[in-house]
């Protein structure tokens, strides 16, 4: 697949015992941004559903909130239910615009479910890390889910980004979290993010986690909906040997969703 591109040591001091090889620290995002739709209550779905239809101004104006609330601060940010340049951006690609916005050099867009000229749904990438590289796969069920899937680095040390949006129906997303096992599986150090549709103590999600390495950090705040939060269904995983040492959920009301974010350490060796 093809991405698109937009010191001296020092001695510690005494009786402190440094970290030789501490590892790299990144700050991911994840966010299903609505198409930089901001919904305040449930009947907006019905009396503001043409937005998800026709382009209108207020639209770029959330994307722009998006970057002057805090986007350009992280490393590496996945989005869920953006578009990829349709009539309703006036064929304007937001992982371009954001990426443009909020100065990262890389950027990706996997489409996963095309509407004619009206509508490109897709999952989307920004990094300020050039990624070594990118593959799209369809998740099992019907069509329009997929997983978005990163390398950075050089084998074996490199780390994997997987952004996803997974199905409404528990039996697609039990399929979905079969297939995401087997791809966790096959890489050592891995983040999956992305819009879960359910909550933690899923079943689904228990299994993935007892199929795989990978840790839910601990995080209390939920997600959805922005304007009454009361599900996490936005998550964060990472394998056990990523040291997370900050989860927090931005406070950014420009979707249906609030975006999840952590500071995390990579193992030393890992993006050197």
């Amino acid at each position: 697949m093809n991405l698109n591109s937009a010191g001296a040591s020092q001695d510690s001091p005494e009786g402190l015992v440094p970290d030789p090889s501490p590892g790299r620290r990144l700050k991911v995002l994840s966010y299903n941004i609505q198409t930089g739709i901001a919904t305040t209550r449930y009947r907006d779905y019905v009396t503001y559903g043409w937005r998800h239809l026709v382009p209108h101004t207020r639209r770029w104006q959330n994307l722009d909130l998006m970057v002057e609330s805090g986007l350009r601060a992280f490393d590496i940010v996945g989005l869920q239910e953006m578009d990829g340049g349709s009539m309703r951006t006036g064929y304007v690609n937001q992982a371009r615009y954001l990426a443009e916005r909020a100065d990262f050099p890389f950027w990706y867009n996997q489409v996963n479910r095309r509407m004619g000229r009206l509508a490109r749904h897709s999952n989307g990438l920004l990094s300020r890390i050039e990624p070594t590289e990118t593959f799209d796969y369809k998740l099992p069920g019907l069509p329009g889910r997929g997983a978005l899937l990163s390398r950075f680095g050089h084998h074996p040390d490199w780390i994997t980004v997987i952004v996803v949006h997974l199905a409404l129906s528990q039996r697609a997303r039990t399929r979905q979290m079969l297939f995401l096992s087997q791809l966790v599986n096959a890489h050592p150090h891995a983040l999956v993010m992305g819009d879960f549709n359910c909550d933690s103590n899923a079943p689904e999600v228990r299994m993935l986690l007892d199929s795989t390495d990978l840790v839910l950090p601990d995080a209390e705040e939920h997600t959805f909906p922005t304007w009454c939060p009361r599900r996490r269904i936005d998550h964060i995983l990472v394998t056990r040997d990523i040291v997370v040492e900050k989860a927090y959920v931005p406070q950014w009301a420009y979707s249906d969703h609030l975006p999840v974010a952590l500071e995390l350490r990579v193992p030393p060796g890992v993006l050197v």
